[in-house]
């Protein structure tokens, strides 16, 4: 895929996906920050439709808009798949969207987050307070590293692992799809911990989709894609990867437990749990032949 930032004298946001010779855009009321990291180039603007805009490398990371699409899907998934999540960790997220969602667990004691560009994170805290709220809770650790590097420091510890990772052809992204650090993520989770990923989408990065997938259910004994509408991500339907040491995403999932987070959820619930899972015809074929 080819992206690209570019703000010309009208101040539109043009993100081209190909294949496909097409692409999102956006017009800018304000363009709030533009930075280079040693990494990549942040941006945040705002629009009068999505609000406030992130984006790396010109990808959209996330809107205030839809931000709770994707990261309800990404963490209560295997959040509420686990019985008793005490110890997360976070790899990638510097949004702070996903450590949100975390802790809207009570059992929770303690997240890590790892992210490797802490101007990121520094960019987040200033100009999107919704979604990084939680980045200065107590229980939350940052660690500012690359987490494929930062996982291998752990064996047996951890209840939850969520990448969240950028796009593999953005920044560092590619890093966090190899099947070294998914084996690396499989011993750092404790017996019964589960994990999530982020795995693209089908249209415009069914290669990614695929290979995350596979390299994912080479390493753990249970793997299953699931599915989630994101209006701001190419195709609109995105791809996450639910693995555990034995824990089934369906089997083990328990609707009551997800009743008590109702007034604070405005994406995830019971049916779309269990409807996630639930895969068009033609991608149920091709992860058969993985």
């Amino acid at each position: 895929m080819e992206y690209g930032f570019v703000p010309n004298r009208h101040l539109w946001y043009f993100e081209y996906y190909t294949p496909g010779n097409c692409g999102l855009f956006m017009k800018m009321n304000k363009h709030l920050y533009s930075a280079q990291s040693k990494y990549q180039r942040i941006d945040i603007f705002e629009t009068d439709f999505f609000g406030k805009v992130f984006s790396l490398d010109g990808i959209t990371m996330t809107t205030e808009k839809d931000d709770f699409f994707y990261h309800e899907m990404l963490v209560h998934v295997p959040m509420f798949i686990h019985p008793n999540p005490k110890k997360v960790l976070v790899i990638g997220g510097g949004d702070g969207g996903s450590v949100r969602e975390v802790l809207k667990h009570k059992s929770v004691e303690k997240v890590i987050m790892c992210e490797i560009d802490e101007m990121v994170v520094e960019a987040a805290k200033k100009y999107l307070p919704v979604t990084a709220s939680k980045l200065d809770d107590p229980r939350v650790e940052l660690v500012f590293e690359d987490g494929s590097q930062f996982v291998r420091n752990f064996k047996n510890e951890f209840d939850v692992i969520i990448i969240d990772s950028t796009d593999p052809t953005a920044g560092e992204g590619g890093h966090l799809f190899t099947e070294d650090f998914y084996k690396a993520c499989y011993d750092a989770l404790k017996e019964n911990g589960t994990f999530s990923a982020e795995s693209e989408d089908w249209m415009y990065d069914g290669a990614w989709l695929r290979l995350a997938y596979s390299r994912i259910k080479k390493v753990f004994p249970i793997t299953k894609l699931y599915l989630g509408f994101m209006p701001t991500y190419p195709s609109g339907m995105w791809a996450y990867t639910f693995a555990s040491k034995g824990l089934d995403p369906l089997k083990d999932f328990d609707p009551e437990k997800v009743k008590n987070f109702e007034e604070e959820l405005k994406y995830y619930n019971e049916e779309i749990h269990k409807a996630s899972f639930a895969l068009p015809t033609f991608l149920k074929k091709e992860l058969e032949q993985l």
